[in-house]
């Protein structure tokens, strides 16, 4: 994509990436790509915000050039320097010989021990100003949103906040604003980068969001890392991460197993049977064949998380590992649930979820259920009743 004005004197110069499918490696699924912003004011002193992958660095530069020479770029805002926001700054110094660098103390000792770089660097914090003519650039410490290195940067004058990684989503796209592209794919897309990214860190980005809104700034745009631009209605994502943060959900309960020869998936059926009818929204996933942060989108906002598997070696079946060790770092807020599952000569399956489970901070709300070998009719009917259990504490959650 070529560089697009995004307001007066400000252009979107970043990068689309229409073949991303995994990101952080391989433990982030982006079925729908990304992008790389990065943003150019043209004032008296021109600043370029951050960079781009290295890979894109050819289209970056290309882009830059479309605007104005980079060697007349006085000021490069750094506010984040993971490698997909970074790759190309060192490119960028050799470009823009006059450039003063603007960033954290973190950020400066990460880019110099990332890029073995030495540059003109400036460090800010929280309340610094830096004036560019007719705009001034005030910086906001944003650290662990989500590395300890990044900030917030907002441009007072066009009511801009240029949020790096906050308020992002992996997508690619020909269109660069919001109400150009679908709004549910576009909130799927920002509650998936919310849960899976920034969900461990909800205590400060509620912190973060407060403070923002203590400083009564007027925020019309913003405009994040990846994925697009937020005009017609910022305070739609900002409210977004409110509830998120905060750990709000809907009466919905999710069910996550896997089975070896049916029992586990028949206790499954049965129990999600009892949550609907307590009128409860349920959705089943099996783990083998299943997204498991795709799944773990739909925990964020679910009040239950109900989780099974047959037990092999003494322990629950490998292909829940991956989404387990998920619950367990990302420790999804406010949640109930329960392990079940189904054991031959000798359990166990049962007792490893439940100890993930708790080590994610969800809340054991009914006995775990095991049964050996197949269900019976009066078995599932048991499982039934712990869905409708689980149903009705559900609903007193509201």
């Amino acid at each position: 994509m070529p560089a697009v004005q995004i307001l007066e004197n400000i252009y979107w110069v970043g990068a689309v990436d229409w073949n991303l499918r995994y990101f952080h490696g391989p433990t982030l699924s982006a079925h729908k790509g990304t992008s790389y912003n990065a943003y150019l004011v043209m004032d008296e002193k021109i600043a370029l915000f951050d960079t781009v992958y290295k890979p894109f660095t050819e289209d970056f530069i290309s882009n830059i050039k479309a605007v104005v020479d980079p060697a007349e770029i006085d000021y490069i805002i750094v506010n984040h320097i993971e490698p997909d926001h970074s790759g190309a700054f060192p490119t960028m110094l050799k470009l823009c010989p006059k450039a003063k660098i603007f960033c954290t103390q973190k950020a400066m000792e990460g880019l110099i021990k990332l890029y073995n770089v030495t540059a003109d660097f400036n460090i800010v914090k929280s309340g610094d100003e830096l004036a560019l003519g007719k705009r001034t650039i005030k910086f906001l410490e944003a650290p662990m949103l989500h590395w300890p290195d990044s900030m917030f940067s907002y441009l007072e004058q066009d009511e801009l906040l240029i949020s790096n990684d906050a308020f992002g989503q992996h997508l690619a796209s020909s269109a660069l604003f919001d109400d150009q592209v679908n709004e549910g794919e576009l909130m799927e897309e920002a509650a998936k980068y919310y849960a899976n990214i920034l969900g461990p860190f909800s205590p400060l980005v509620l912190k973060k969001l407060e403070e923002v809104q203590k400083m009564h700034l007027k925020i019309k745009m913003i405009a994040p890392s990846h994925g697009v631009i937020w005009r017609s209605n910022p305070n739609k994502i900002i409210e977004a991460y409110l509830k998120w943060a905060k750990g709000e959900s809907q009466n919905k309960a999710i069910i996550v197993y896997d089975t070896m020869w049916e029992s586990t998936e028949k206790m499954a059926k049965a129990i999600l049977r009892g949550l609907a009818s307590q009128d409860v929204a349920v959705r089943l996933y099996k783990a083998s064949i299943s997204d498991s942060n795709d799944i773990m989108t739909q925990v964020w906002d679910a009040k239950a998380l109900l989780v099974g598997s047959s037990t092999i070696n003494n322990g629950f079946l490998p292909v829940l590992a991956p989404f387990l060790e998920e619950v367990k770092a990302l420790k999804p807020r406010n949640k109930i649930g329960v392990a079940f599952g189904s054991y031959g000569w000798g359990g166990g399956a049962v007792k490893s979820v439940a100890e993930y489970l708790t080590a994610g901070g969800i809340k054991i709300a009914a006995e775990n259920m095991q049964i050996k070998w197949a269900p019976s009719d009066e078995e599932l009917a048991k499982c039934y009743a712990l869905g409708q259990e689980l149903g009705k504490k559900i609903r007193e959650m509201e």
